[in-house]
């Protein structure tokens, strides 16, 4: 997937500002926004999601433009059709795993949906190992549970773009190094290009093959692809702060 991005937000809060500014091109199946918290990582997601509007700038994805400050061009969120896996997962706490899943149609009762729908759903929940759990309720489920849920949920609308802020944030690290691999799994099968917000950079190791490292809402340095890279090379360079050797 091709990213043309080129940015500017201000955000006023209790008498504080903060300015985002993020430029970058580049090709990447599996992008990593990383940075310390406060950089403006989940607000450029939300950014590229809709969620949030621009004060300047131009989005365009693999060629379409979303959004152009210039010409007047803001696509919906809907009709950008992105799937966003929130930090803290974001399910329905009072509907089931099934229908939360099924929310991706609008519609969440099972009676309402048509056959192809249900076999979707039917799909999804023993892609993402949760056939048993379908009639359990989020406070009912593990955390990684919870996080195949929230996956499901955005897979089942189809999306040309997966967003994930810090998935693994909220887990311990022998699951977080089995959903890592689960992660991936899912991205090959289905083929869709993701963009992940992390701090941690064993994500980068394990989950992507390009970086875009900010700080301040800036971005630090060149997109960097990682693929190639040893391990600790990885390591020292996000430890430091200074920019991968290319």
């Amino acid at each position: 997937m091709h990213f043309d991005i080129d940015i500017g937000k201000r955000v006023v809060a209790q008498g504080r500002k903060f300015d985002l500014a993020v430029r970058f091109c580049l090709d990447a199946e599996r992008l990593a926004l990383f940075g310390p918290s406060g950089a403006g990582k989940t607000l450029t997601l939300q950014l590229l999601a809709g969620l949030v509007r621009p004060d300047r700038g131009r989005i365009a994805i693999d060629g379409h433009v979303w959004v152009d400050q210039g010409a007047g061009i803001n696509m919906p969120t809907r009709a950008r059709r992105v799937g966003y896996v929130f930090q803290d997962y974001a399910l329905f706490p009072h509907r089931t795993v099934e229908q939360n899943v099924a929310a991706a149609f609008s519609r969440w009762l099972p009676a309402t949906l048509t056959q192809v729908e249900r076999r979707e759903i039917d799909t999804l929940l023993e892609a993402f190992s949760l056939t048993d759990v379908r009639r359990s309720y989020p406070e009912q489920l593990s955390g990684g549970q919870r996080q195949r849920a929230a996956l499901a949920r955005a897979m089942a609308a189809r999306p040309r773009l997966l967003l994930l802020d810090e998935p693994f944030a909220a887990l311990d690290a022998t699951l977080r190094l089995r959903l890592r691999t689960d992660l991936i799994d899912m991205q090959r099968r289905f083929g869709i290009p993701m963009v992940l917000i992390t701090h941690d950079p064993e994500d980068l190791i394990q989950c992507v093959d390009s970086v875009i490292s900010m700080t301040q809402g800036k971005v630090m340095q060149e997109p960097t692809s990682v693929a190639s890279m040893p391990d600790a090379a990885v390591r020292r360079a996000l430890q430091s702060g200074k920019a991968f050797a290319g």
